[in-house]
């Protein structure tokens, strides 16, 4: 029987640091052309690479030349075409896109919440026959809604309006991602209460993600506007359609995996968000299969948990020993990025999606415009 000599904690948190080093080392893609020197520059820059389709280039530069500045993001070439490549895949460069079917998403969505809050389908439909604010009644502004905007204008006068809109949809109005960028309100929300939004507020912050300009904006913050370990925007693609760090995560899953040997699915959520919030989800219980070679507690593992959408996890000791230990026994150096193993569900999807299919796609239309194809 051969001798193997245990490694020793101190040696074992060497090769760690040694191994984070050289995953630091690499970043995002280097930039084949350098951030333009001059406003005039950038917005040219932004203009030419648009899709050749696209209307009101001038504008579309402008909103997104702004964003870049005040989120002090820089419009380097492949940042841009990120941002180009996530509207394109996500609204075609409309502001307010048409969906097909979405009276008929409407009416089931209704009808669910409906049957959820316990309430006959027959009445809630008969309420719907009341008269908006409008003169229409709100099933009829419903049949011709034909874009997002329209039917958030009809919950949102329901909810006002009406005694049963407060029970069926008080703060869910169920168009909760908007705008040509998709963003999800509960973001804009989130980052507009620590970043102050750059430009007057008509209504609120949920409704300016509807237009261009805060589309654009909060759709760049979601993007860009974090530190990352990824060497690829592939992460970013996966991010932008999972949560910010979901890739990063999703890579800290497989390592606890790895270091465990207890099977995780790879989804970027490090704490379980259905049921009880203080019940351990999977991640968490297989982290604490290795409290004794992690050197941490419950309490330690859990903390570090809680900064799942922060850069700060990186620098926690329970994620570098996860990775030191998941390499030891890998003998190889794992990747900070993965993209996370999420089926896609929602109202407007109709076949199977994965973030998987959604980030390759962005990534392809990011890869025509890097590469000046129209």
């Amino acid at each position: 029987m051969t001798n193997v000599k245990r490694c020793r904690p101190a040696t074992l948190w060497m090769l760690f640091g040694i191994s984070a080093l050289i995953a630091g080392c690499a970043g995002e893609r280097q930039s084949s052309r350098p951030a333009a020197s001059s406003p005039a520059q950038t917005r040219d820059l932004i203009e030419s690479s648009l899709p050749r389709s696209v209307t009101d280039r001038a504008g579309w530069a402008a909103d997104m030349y702004s964003a870049f500045n005040v989120l002090a993001v820089a419009p380097t070439h492949e940042n841009i075409c990120a941002v180009i490549a996530v509207i394109e895949q996500e609204s075609g460069f409309r502001v307010d896109p048409v969906i097909p079917g979405l009276a008929a998403i409407a009416w089931r969505e209704i009808d669910d919440r409906a049957v959820h809050a316990g309430i006959p389908r027959m009445i809630v439909h008969g309420v719907l026959e009341l008269k908006s604010p409008t003169g229409r009644s709100y099933g009829d502004r419903i049949d011709s809604a034909k874009t997002e905007k329209q039917l958030s204008d009809v919950y949102e006068d329901f909810i006002g309006a009406v005694p049963m809109g407060r029970t069926l949809f008080a703060d869910r109005n169920p168009i909760r991602t908007r705008g040509p960028m998709q963003v999800h309100v509960a973001f804009a929300e989130r980052f507009s209460a620590a970043n102050p939004y750059p430009y007057p507020v008509k209504t609120s912050i949920a409704d300016e993600v509807f237009t261009r300009r805060g589309g654009v904006y909060f759709g760049i913050a979601h993007l860009l506007d974090y530190r990352a370990p990824y060497d690829r925007y592939l992460y970013r693609f996966a991010d932008f359609n999972a949560g910010q760090y979901a890739s990063r995560n999703a890579a800290f899953q497989r390592a606890v995996s790895r270091a465990s040997g207890i099977p995780l699915v790879a989804d970027g959520a490090l704490v379980a968000h259905d049921g009880d919030p203080n019940a351990p989800g999977a991640t968490e219980l297989a982290l604490r299969r290795l409290e004794p070679r992690l050197e941490a507690g419950d309490n330690a593992i859990r903390r570090a948990l809680e900064q799942a959408k922060t850069a700060d996890l990186e620098e926690n000791p329970v994620y570098q020993r996860v990775f030191a230990l998941a390499e030891l026994s890998e003998r190889r150096n794992l990747p900070r990025a993965a993209v996370p193993n999420i089926e896609l569900h929602g109202p407007k999807i109709t076949r199977r999606l994965t973030t998987q299919w959604y980030a390759n796609r962005v990534s392809g239309r990011f890869e025509r415009c890097v590469n000046g194809q129209p």
